[in-house]
C-alpha cells in the first residue's frame, strides 16, 4: 500500500503516525516543506522516501511530488496529513489522483464550515446555538436584535479562538465586523456553557475503536483574546452518554479511518431557547487528531500510543479494548505576565512524579496554550484537583 504522508516534519511529534503506517506494512511516501538534513532522523527511519517542496501552498509542488510518487512506486492508495491546516489539500489532491481512501474536496470544504456543520447535527438531533452567517452589517444586527447580546463573531472557516469576539452590544459587532471584513464571519448566540471534548479514532465502517474525552478549565477564546491561563485534561471515565454522542456525530458526518476531534458545550444554565441546565450542544467537528500536545495526553491516560493505534486501525482494522482510563492526563498552561502564588519549582515538590514535564512554549503556541506548560497526570479527580487549583492560582 502506498500511503503519502503531508507534513510529518510539523507538528514534530508526527513522525510518529509514519512510524506507526510502517510498522502496519505501508510503503510511506512523505512530502515536507524542510530541508531533507534538517528533519528528525526518526521521521527518516519511518519513511520510504521525503520528497521536499518549497511549501505546502504551491499546488503545483504537491501535483509533482504525487506525480513522481505515481511514477515511481504505482498508483497512491492513501493520502493524509492529519493537520487542519492542509485537510483542503489532501482532498484536493485525493480528487486529482482518483483516490477514494478520504474525503473529497467538496465533502471537506463543507464540512469546515461551522454554519453548514449544524445541519449534519440536527439530522442525528444534536441542537445546535443560533447562527447567523455575516454578509452585512444590516444581517448582523437583525440577528443580534432578535437573539440579544452576548454574542460570539468568528470565522466560519477556521480553527482554534483566532479572529474570534465576544460581543456586548452594537458598538461592538459595528467595530469586529469592520475588522474582519476580509473574512467570511458567522455570528453566534453566546452559550453560557462548559466545554468538552470527544476524540477517538473509527474504522471503515465507522465503529469507534478509541475514544477520549477533554475538559476545559477557562475557554481558549478568553485564553487568546485576555491572556489568560489555560488548562484541559482528560476525563477518568467515558459515559454512555458520550459514547452515545460520538456515535451520533460519526453517523452524522460518516467517519470513516478517521481520527476526529468533536467538541460541545453542557449548558451551565436554563437558556430559553436552547434548553435546561445540563443540556448539550453540538459546537464542532474536526476530522484530525486534537491539536497540540493532546494526543499525547491521550497517551499518558492509557499508558498507549495512540499514533501507532491510529496506524493499526486504518491499516488493519484492529484495535484492543481500552474500557477503562487509569489516570487523567492534563496541562497548565501558565502565563510569564502572570503572578502565580505557586511557582513551577513548587509544583514539582508537592506532586513530584505526577508532572510529566515542564515546557517553555514559543510564541506561537504560547499564545493559545500558555507561556509554560506544565504536564502531569492523577489516578483520582481529587488530587487533579489539587495540582490545578496551586497550578493557576495567582496573587
Amino acid at each position: 500500500m502506498n500511503f503519502v504522508f503531508i507534513s510529518p516534519n510539523y507538528p514534530d511529534n508526527y513522525w510518529m503516525f509514519c512510524r506507526g503506517l510502517k510498522k502496519y506494512g505501508a510503503k510511506v511516501l512523505a512530502i515536507v516543506d524542510t530541508p531533507y538534513n534538517s528533519l528528525q532522523p526518526e521521521l527518516k527511519e519511518y519513511c520510504d522516501e521525503c520528497y521536499v517542496v518549497q511549501s505546502f501552498s504551491n499546488y503545483d509542488d504537491m501535483v509533482r511530488a504525487l506525480g513522481y510518487y505515481t511514477f515511481k512506486y504505482g498508483k497512491i492508495d492513501w493520502i493524509e496529513s492529519n493537520n487542519e491546516a492542509w485537510l483542503t489539500l489532501d482532498a484536493r489532491l485525493r480528487d486529482d489522483f482518483n483516490v477514494k481512501s478520504g474525503f473529497s474536496f467538496a465533502q471537506i470544504d463543507e464540512f469546515q464550515s461551522k454554519a453548514a456543520m449544524k445541519k449534519y447535527y440536527e439530522s442525528v438531533n444534536i441542537p445546535t446555538a443560533r447562527y447567523t452567517l455575516v454578509d452585512s452589517l444590516d444581517t448582523a444586527l437583525d440577528f443580534a436584535h432578535k437573539v440579544g447580546y452576548p454574542l460570539v463573531l468568528k470565522p466560519d472557516h477556521g480553527v482554534g479562538a483566532s479572529f474570534t469576539y465576544k460581543l456586548y452590544n452594537d458598538e461592538d459587532l459595528k467595530h469586529y465586523y469592520e475588522k474582519t471584513l476580509q473574512y467570511h464571519m458567522i455570528l453566534e448566540e453566546f452559550v453560557d456553557g462548559t466545554v468538552f471534548t470527544l476524540d477517538g479514532i473509527c474504522d471503515a465502517n465507522s465503529n469507534i475503536r478509541f475514544l477520549s474525552s477533554m475538559d476545559y478549565i477557562g475557554s481558549c477564546m478568553e485564553s487568546v483574546n485576555n491572556q489568560l491561563s489555560m488548562a484541559s485534561y482528560t476525563t477518568l471515565e467515558i459515559s454512555d452518554e458520550y459514547w452515545q454522542l460520538a456515535k451520533k456525530t460519526i453517523k452524522a458526518f460518516q467517519l470513516k479511518n478517521r481520527f476526529f476531534h468533536c467538541e460541545f458545550f453542557r449548558l451551565n444554565q436554563d437558556v430559553e431557547g436552547l434548553g435546561k441546565k445540563g443540556f448539550v450542544l453540538g459546537l464542532e467537528v474536526n476530522f484530525r487528531p486534537p491539536g497540540g500536545i493532546c494526543p499525547d495526553l491521550m497517551n499518558y491516560s492509557c499508558d498507549i500510543d495512540v499514533y501507532d493505534l491510529w496506524a493499526k486501525v486504518i491499516l488493519t482494522q484492529q484495535s484492543p479494548e481500552f474500557k477503562e482510563k487509569p489516570y487523567s492526563a492534563g496541562f497548565a498552561g501558565r502565563r510569564n505576565s502572570l503572578n502565580y502564588k505557586y511557582s513551577v519549582e513548587d509544583l514539582k515538590k508537592e506532586f513530584g512524579k505526577e508532572i510529566i514535564y515542564v515546557k517553555h512554549l514559543p510564541k506561537a503556541f504560547a499564545a493559545a496554550m500558555g507561556d509554560v506548560l506544565v504536564v502531569a497526570r492523577w489516578k483520582t479527580k481529587e488530587r487533579r484537583e489539587e495540582f490545578y487549583q496551586k497550578a493557576l492560582m495567582t496573587i
